[in-house]
């Protein structure tokens, strides 16, 4: 990562995503960090059995399956197929049903004003197109619904695996990028302690469509 990179909250935009025999062991290894952020999401979006909610970068789906045995209603939303393979596989015995399908942050597959609730955990610092993915966030979602991104806390200067997350100042620059789009209350917050500390954007769409 380059210096002029340090403030890029999508500073993994290059990555060439998930794919083959090596999908199916990320998507594996995703599984059991994914409860945590699961409870997480839960806890700070108070999703309820009114909400839809788009899970933008499902990944295996535990967060999605969390929403929905809340009684949401789900669309989880990833580029990879081996990803959804996984999650579909994973939800198939479950009575609470989630739909998945393939799409990307920057052109989702759902109408506009659609959900009440969008997030992207672990994944925006992913993203190819911050603006691209945030003017579609504002459209599905309707009026006064919340978008939050949540990604690992990371430390200045980490490389390798230790950078995948949001620096608080990568977390502050999408939060800035979150107010340009229109979005209004954009805060930050942490959320736990040491290396398991994550770092949380939530945004709230406005109340009328411009």
């Amino acid at each position: 990562m380059t210096t002029d990179q340090t403030s890029v909250p999508n500073h993994h935009a290059h990555f060439r995503g998930f794919a083959g025999l090596a999908g199916f062991v990320a998507a594996a290894t995703m599984v059991p960090g994914g409860a945590a952020n699961a409870s997480l999401v839960e806890r700070i979006m108070g999703i309820t059995a009114r909400d839809t909610v788009a899970d933008i970068g499902c990944g295996p789906g535990t967060a999605a399956r969390r929403a929905a045995r809340l009684g949401a209603s789900v669309v989880g939303i990833d580029p990879a197929p081996v990803m959804l393979r996984v999650a579909s596989f994973l939800t198939r015995r479950s009575s609470h049903a989630v739909r998945y399908t393939q799409g990307r942050a920057e052109a989702l597959p759902l109408p506009d004003s659609s959900v009440t609730m969008a997030w992207s955990i672990a994944s925006v610092h992913h993203w190819a197109d911050l603006d691209a993915g945030l003017k579609e966030a504002r459209r599905v979602l309707r009026p006064g619904g919340r978008l939050v991104a949540i990604e690992r806390l990371s430390r200045p200067g980490a490389t390798g695996l230790a950078s995948h997350g949001w620096t608080l100042e990568q977390a502050s620059a999408f939060a800035a990028r979150c107010r340009a789009h229109g979005f209004s209350d954009a805060r930050i917050n942490r959320h736990g302690t040491g290396r398991r500390t994550k770092v949380s954007v939530m945004a709230t769409a406005p109340e009328e469509l411009t």
